[in-house]
């Protein structure tokens, strides 16, 4: 089990208490803020993992008499180089100062890259692509330290399977949703990349998706992936018999490993952490391509090559405020720059028929009818989908990534038109940054949800609206609670009245407490 000062590593809080004293160590250094060390620790804890991974596939190959072709040999495996007991470290420490940091530098980092070198490496395998891809924005460590840099090592070394309790049910893809949450912290730019894992959660649960899907196996898609959080929670529920009642074959679980999930992201900054995150969650072959989804403009592919035109499940949370230019808006029917309007044209596009999607979306979108592409595309979504349900999320859900926009959850399948929205309202929930949301908060939605009695539908909280009634509204989709009823403001004569009545009282009272002396 792992230990921190005699602590037990066990949970959530004691990992994040654990990889704080990490960060620490790097901030004596070069790296000041979370986006800084973040991406220097996320390499670190690849080549970590991916080491423990493949001494565990050589083995089970070597059981059953089949060759295993490693990612990386000698030098390069962290047991040679990262670990206290590496041989290679020992060597490298033995010689002149610097020259651990010299090879970490000039040797491991260029080494990992050139695998995306198609002349130097033309036979590299996708699992080699995946690692030069982690590498591909880092030229060098951001410790400048050899002393730090070891230091990091050591406590790194620390993060293994075997090291942390798992009579907690504790996986390490844990100890890396304590490192996106930092990135979302302090209102850096960080935020954009990170969706609370909780609501999330939530919307997985209230679209129970499935390994198969019409007989065959489901693909599930990003078009905007950021860190990869709707993926890799996506995988963990399919994955997690406790959570989906699914019994996997192991065909199943190779389609989920390596043909289920689908992302792309613009951002050179997530692209790198969604890799790693996706592959310390267990998926080996993530398809994440680096290419703006809305205008189409490409950095990097390959990873993506292959790739459906139309998937099963889309699970998504566009960026909230974004404005894409005349490059983006000439590849779609309804045009404008609002980036959250593109990419709910480019979801029902991508859609296979009977495909769902569940995606967070900014509440100005569902009631804004001042704009033609707002009122059309919203016209387009209740045409060829059926919009089963709008959640209503209280205010500040995002608090803690920087941003404090109302937000709602849509749930959409395409193929058949929208006969009615059910809507349920969470708006009443008080979120705090010391108190955000946590799934017990969804019991009630979810039960309701997934309620075969229609009395269950409805609620103080929950309701119907019918297709007429939106066509009236032009198409504002806007969660009003029907339930709540306004407070009427007083007039002025009536709040004078008030006021005296009260300021008497409190006159009286005091005349009580001066005779009482």
């Amino acid at each position: 089990m792992a230990k921190n000062n005699g602590r037990n590593v066990s949970d959530q809080s004691s990992m994040n208490a654990y990889i704080k004293s990490i960060c620490n160590i790097m901030r004596r250094d070069n790296t000041k803020g979370a986006m800084e060390y973040i991406p220097e620790l996320t390499w670190m804890m690849f080549l970590r993992i991916l080491d423990e991974k493949e001494e565990e596939e050589q083995l089970q190959s070597e059981a059953v008499g089949d060759n295993f072709e490693p990612s990386l040999e000698y030098p390069y495996r962290w047991r040679d180089w990262g670990s206290p007991d590496g041989k290679k470290r020992k060597e490298l420490q033995a010689s002149h100062m610097n020259a651990f940091l010299d090879f970490v530098n000039e040797d491991l980092i260029p080494h990992l890259k050139a695998f995306d070198d198609h002349e130097e490496n033309p036979n590299a395998t996708k699992r080699q692509k995946i690692i030069s891809q982690i590498f591909r924005n880092l030229n060098h460590t951001r410790l400048g330290s050899e002393k730090n840099l070891l230091d990091v090592l050591d406590k790194v070394e620390y993060l293994t399977s075997e090291n942390i309790d798992d009579t907690h049910q504790f996986p390490l893809s844990q100890v890396y949703e304590g490192l996106l949450l930092k990135m979302g912290e302090m209102n850096n730019d960080g935020g954009q990349f990170f969706t609370p894992r909780e609501v999330i959660r939530a919307m997985i649960k209230a679209v129970k998706p499935d390994v198969k899907h019409n007989g065959e196996y489901a693909t599930f898609y990003d078009p905007g992936c950021g860190t990869g959080g709707f993926l890799a929670e996506n995988y963990t529920y399919l994955t997690n018999p406790e959570l989906s009642d699914l019994k996997l074959t192991a065909s199943d679980y190779s389609h989920l490993k390596h043909d289920a999930f689908w992302g792309l992201d613009s951002s050179f900054t997530a692209f790198p952490i969604s890799l790693a995150n996706l592959v310390l969650h267990g998926i080996d072959q993530p398809h994440i391509g680096l290419k703006n989804t809305l205008s189409g403009r490409v950095t990097y592919m390959d990873l993506f090559e292959g790739a459906p035109y139309k998937f099963n499940y889309i699970f998504t949370n566009p960026p909230f405020g974004g404005k894409e230019g005349d490059d983006a808006k000439a590849h779609f029917a309804f045009k404008t720059g609002n980036t959250q309007i593109l990419f709910i044209q480019h979801i029902i596009d991508h859609l296979t028929d009977d495909g769902t999607c569940a995606m967070v979306i900014d509440e100005g979108v569902l009631f804004r009818t001042n704009e033609a592409a707002f009122v059309q595309t919203k016209r387009k979504l209740l045409d060829e989908c059926s919009l089963w349900c709008i959640l209503s999320l209280p205010q500040n859900v995002f608090l803690n990534a920087g941003a404090g926009v109302k937000t709602n959850l849509l749930f959409f399948t395409k193929g058949k038109s929208t006969e009615k929205v059910w809507y349920y309202d969470m708006s009443d929930i008080k979120i705090l940054k010391k108190s955000p949301l946590t799934l017990d908060k969804f019991d009630d939605f979810l039960m309701r949800l997934h309620s075969d009695k229609e009395e269950d539908k409805i609620s103080e909280k929950s309701w119907y609206m019918d297709i007429d009634t939106v066509k009236k509204k032009e198409y504002n989709l806007k969660a009003v609670n029907p339930n709540i009823t306004e407070k009427e403001i007083p007039k002025p004569a009536e709040l004078i009245r008030i006021i005296e009545e009260s300021q008497a009282k409190i006159n009286e009272s005091l005349q009580k407490l001066k005779e009482l002396t």
